[in-house]
């Protein structure tokens, strides 16, 4: 086989195996999410068995009111949490993508000018001007992608810890206002 064969050759076994680890993480994905959907729905279902049974063994309307209130914050920080985990399957996936494209953007500049290196070596003179230029583009290019893919890093980590922040307030609100309810319906017997 010719070098120009071999290198077609490894070029598209390369680009099949980044298509797979691509397919791999969206299928883990997919994957995971599906897993997330049947424990929510298995769990909400066990939850509602139990408070149907719970509210048929009530007596007075205080006491339902107040296991209503209880209920409530319950699911409320269900739904939170389940918020929480598809937020973190998603960022996940997110972060292996990242991780994907990066390899593959490191990989394909290397490429490029260990090509030009062979390029020159058998290239008339004064071919060199113009391969050094390409190089300095690519290695320029190189350098403005990885600093978009770092500011693009910190813009997720910031938007991760505005969701947590967020996701802890709202369940922390949530608190309060059922301890709010549940002193009023104490204090107005």
């Amino acid at each position: 086989m010719t070098t120009a064969q071999q290198q077609l050759n490894d070029f598209a076994t390369e680009q099949l195996e980044t298509v797979l680890r691509f397919a791999r993480i969206s299928i883990d994905t997919a994957d995971r999410l599906v897993q997330l959907q049947i424990e929510t729905a298995k769990n909400s279902l066990e939850e509602s068995a139990r408070n149907v049974k719970q509210f048929s063994t009530f007596k007075d309307a205080q006491t339902a009111f107040s296991s209503q209130q209880k209920l409530s914050e319950t699911a409320i920080e269900q739904s939170l949490a389940y918020g929480k985990n598809l937020y973190e399957i998603a960022s996940q996936a997110q972060t292996e993508f990242s991780k994907l494209i990066d390899e593959r953007s490191v990989f394909f500049n290397k490429n490029v000018v260990s090509g030009l290196d062979r390029f020159v070596k058998s290239a008339p003179a004064g071919t060199d001007v113009a391969v050094a230029a390409v190089k300095s583009t690519v290695q320029a290019t190189a350098a403005a992608v990885d600093s978009m893919t770092k500011a693009a890093k910190q813009v997720a980590d910031f938007a991760d810890a505005s969701v947590k922040a967020a996701s802890t307030a709202t369940a922390d609100a949530v608190k309060t206002a059922g301890k709010k309810t549940n002193n009023a319906g104490s204090t107005t017997q």
